[in-house]
């Protein structure tokens, strides 16, 4: 368990680290653009997959982790100790970045530009779709897994890319608690946490069902 906590805090740390640093690079450079930061997202996403994968699940994300729990490939003792980790790991990448850079753009704090009703369904679907790519690369007995990490990155990368600039494309807790604390920008927090975590939820409910229903047929 040890090692699998200390894989999914390094994981989430750099996760955030590097996301929410290239929004707050990005802001005070204009060097990287939107497109950039979506790209470091599913680059960093990629990379730490193949990394961590085979140690912790590389999970990074206590969406990801309820999914699991759900989907029964995790125990609940082990749920909760992955899901403080990550909270813990995005923390402390907001509390290394705010020394070195200040306060720019509130961390990289998820914020809806528009009405948060919007950002809500928005996060919902991303991390719906987030978590079902997850079930069928890295998690189905069919799945080509050695792809999984360039599927997961990519897909976050994608969601990243068009979500973006409405939601802040979150689609992770850890991801949007971090900067928020740190920043004090506490307003929209809630939408970000509850949001993905239903998305998660209802992914893993409808995978598991279409999964189940193939095994039936398999044994007809």
């Amino acid at each position: 368990m040890k090692e699998k906590l200390i894989s999914e805090f390094l994981g989430t740390y750099f996760l955030v680290f590097a996301g929410t640093g290239a929004v707050v690079i990005d802001t005070m450079t204009k060097s990287l653009t939107h497109v950039g930061v979506a790209i470091t997202f599913g680059l960093v996403v990629m990379a730490l997959i193949y990394t961590f994968g085979h140690i912790s699940g590389a999970h990074f994300n206590p969406a990801v982790t309820i999914g699991f729990l759900i989907h029964k490939d995790i125990t609940k003792k082990e749920a909760v100790y992955y899901i403080f980790t990550q909270i813990i790991a995005g923390i402390a990448a907001s509390l290394t970045l705010f020394p070195l850079f200040g306060n720019v753009a509130s961390l990289g704090t998820t914020l809806p530009s528009g009405t948060w009703s919007q950002s809500f369904v928005l996060e919902f679907i991303l991390t719906f779709f987030l978590m079902f790519v997850i079930f069928g690369a890295a998690v189905h007995g069919k799945a080509a897994k050695p792809f999984a990490g360039i599927a997961i990155g990519a897909t976050v990368g994608l969601e990243a890319m068009f979500g973006g600039p409405i939601s802040g494309a979150s689609m992770n807790p850890a991801r949007s608690i971090g900067p928020a604390i740190v920043s004090g920008t506490l307003q929209h927090l809630w939408v970000y946490i509850i949001a993905t975590i239903l998305g998660a939820m209802c992914a893993a409910i409808i995978y598991k069902l279409i999964d189940d229903t193939k095994r039936s047929e398999q044994h007809v």
